[in-house]
């Protein structure tokens, strides 16, 4: 802090010091006597040091105040220390005003995303009239072949729509977690349950192993990453099996293994990136880039990890670490 003082008044110290230079020449052309010269010195010294410690103390404390009104920044300016002269007034002046825009401009915003929100939570539960009937009229249809295809395609709809209300409802300050001890097999069976259809659709084998354990969760969100993955592995597994097991090295980690198409080195490290598709997502060009992300966020939320493995002809692996960590709800 002193050296922030010193540089702040080293114009002055420059004039106080080229004063006393020529107060030293002039005395020296006029011959003045040197003890007199040597008084006025010391005392025109002394008044500065008193003068510039006084003023380094009010500038150390005016510094201390201005950082404890630092760390309090986010209730505003309205604390500020009084001003010293005119150009610190009129700083304050547009602090104050340039405060006051901000807050109007961020109030405004938060009104449009609230009403954003309520709007698209509004549409995708009144969407789901619409496809509930569509499905009742599905099954008086006759014609069993496009029947079953009208039905996959109004599946995957229903799923869209619920990715959005999951997406709505993670970023709302009143996200419904419930965490407790849940059976992860009945999750598990329960996610499957709801592909079977696909699976037979795709002709693919289901390799699982009952999961005998339990774990702290929340039973809606963790269904939902459990789904979006198996969701995942269906959409880009076009032959071979889908295997669900418990990991046997890790303890709580669960394992859906795929033998469909392999994820690109470079994409590793960004799947969970938002609206991140990458060379599988631009080829099947249906990728949205969210899924995997919502996924991330759901989990660091739910306080697991969430991590993918992937092997060139191998398939793709991903392991969902399902301990109970330290909950997080930013």
């Amino acid at each position: 802090m002193l050296k922030k003082y010193i540089w702040s008044k080293h114009r002055y110290i420059f004039l106080f010091l080229l004063y006393l230079g020529i107060f030293c020449l002039v005395a020296y052309l006029y011959g003045m006597p040197a003890d007199a010269c040597i008084y006025a010195l010391v005392l025109c010294v002394f008044f500065a040091a008193v003068f510039m410690l006084y003023s380094y103390l009010r500038y150390r404390q005016r510094m201390r105040e201005l950082e404890d009104i630092r760390m309090r920044i986010e209730f505003g300016p309205e604390k500020l220390p009084p001003p010293v002269n005119g150009i610190e007034e009129e700083y304050q002046r547009m602090i104050h005003l340039l405060y006051q825009k901000t807050t109007d401009a961020v109030s405004r915003r938060d009104r449009a995303i609230t009403e954003m929100i309520d709007y698209y939570t509004l549409w995708a539960h009144q969407i789901k009239t619409p496809i509930a009937a569509m499905g009742l009229l599905l099954q008086s249809e006759k014609n069993c072949a496009s029947r079953d295809e009208l039905q996959m395609e109004l599946f995957k709809i229903e799923q869209y729509v619920e990715m959005v209300l999951q997406y709505l409802r993670l970023g709302s300050d009143s996200t419904d977690f419930v965490i407790q001890k849940q059976d992860l097999d009945k999750i598990i069976r329960g996610a499957v349950k709801k592909y079977s259809t696909t699976f037979i659709k795709k002709k693919l084998t289901l390799d699982y192993t009952p999961a005998a354990c339990q774990v702290v969760s929340d039973e809606k969100w963790l269904s939902f990453v459990i789904e979006q993955i198996l969701s995942n592995a269906l959409k880009y597994t076009y032959e071979g099996k889908i295997s669900i097991y418990m990991d046997p090295q890790l303890e709580q980690t669960l394992v859906i293994e795929d033998t469909g198409i392999d994820i690109q080195a470079e994409d590793l490290t960004r799947v969970f990136d938002k609206g991140y598709t990458g060379y599988n997502g631009r080829r099947d060009k249906k990728s949205t880039g969210i899924g995997l992300y919502l996924c991330r966020q759901i989990m660091n939320k739910l306080g697991h990890t969430l991590t993918i493995e992937s092997e060139v002809g191998r398939g793709t692996r991903v392991k969902l670490d399902l301990s109970y960590k330290t909950v997080s709800f930013t």
